[in-house]
């Protein structure tokens, strides 16, 4: 298994959910939260899978920090087969869909795309939540390649596995990815920081914060006991952990 972090980037996030890059020039006074946006490739003997898909960040020359990324690691996005989508946060989405002069088009136009169905009836019925992008939703959940999930857990296929384990959000789901004798667990916003493992509480961001934090609590035994090797989308230092 081949694991690529497609690290956009340090970000300050304020209120209403605006994301500014974190420079040597502005890091010490830009206010807000602060955090990577990491989402990860990986690669197995069957599949090429996305986790999660960022916020489109831009380089200078106007192209996506992801499609760089994959572009040196030679991998085409015609190549990616499936993305796992944890939640519709809108720092979670964008790099689904590219737009284009005749509108937006799927940029892994091969790719199967896992949704949780009750995630998504929750994001609409909450239309003035600054942490959803609606445009950008109501784009991806049109594309033809959308596989609904509704099920609390279950395998996609041999090699990954899905749970809902809400905590952040009320249907957020989490997965593992096993090929051989290596297991990856992503965690997504129940599990973003390292920092998390070390201060046990419950964040007043999470929908769940209790749930969450006896679901890290859960998570940690489960990866000492077991090696895994725990994914982190918002660590500003690390994107992997290996236990």
């Amino acid at each position: 298994m081949k694991i690529i972090p497609l690290k956009e980037g340090n970000f300050s996030t304020n209120k209403t959910k605006d994301f500014t890059l974190l420079t040597g020039e502005n890091n010490a006074t830009v206010k807000g939260i602060k955090m990577s946006i990491t989402p990860f490739l990986i690669i197995t003997e069957k599949d090429i899978i996305m986790l999660d898909a960022g916020i489109g960040w831009k380089n200078e020359s106007g192209k996506t920090v992801i499609s760089e990324i994959l572009a040196r690691e030679n991998i085409k996005p015609e190549s990616v087969t499936k993305v796992l989508l944890s939640h519709l946060h809108k720092d979670h989405i964008e790099t689904t869909i590219v737009r284009t002069e005749n509108g937006f088009e799927a940029t892994f136009p091969n790719a199967d795309i896992y949704i949780q169905k009750r995630e998504l009836e929750y994001a609409m019925q909450n239309k003035n939540s600054h942490s959803f992008d609606f445009d950008t939703l109501e784009k991806l959940i049109s594309l033809d390649q959308i596989v609904w999930m509704d099920e609390d857990s279950g395998s996609i296929t041999d090699e990954i596995y899905f749970e809902v384990a809400g905590g952040h959000t009320p249907f957020m789901q989490v997965f593992w990815i096993k090929d051989g004798k290596e297991t990856v667990f992503y965690g997504a916003d129940d599990l973003p920081q390292e920092s998390y493992l070390k201060y046990h509480l419950a964040y007043k961001s999470d929908f769940d914060g209790r749930k969450a934090m006896e679901l890290r609590l859960k998570w940690q035994k489960e990866a000492t006991e077991n090696h895994w090797k725990i994914l982190l989308y918002h660590d500003l230092d690390k994107a992997i952990l290996q236990f």
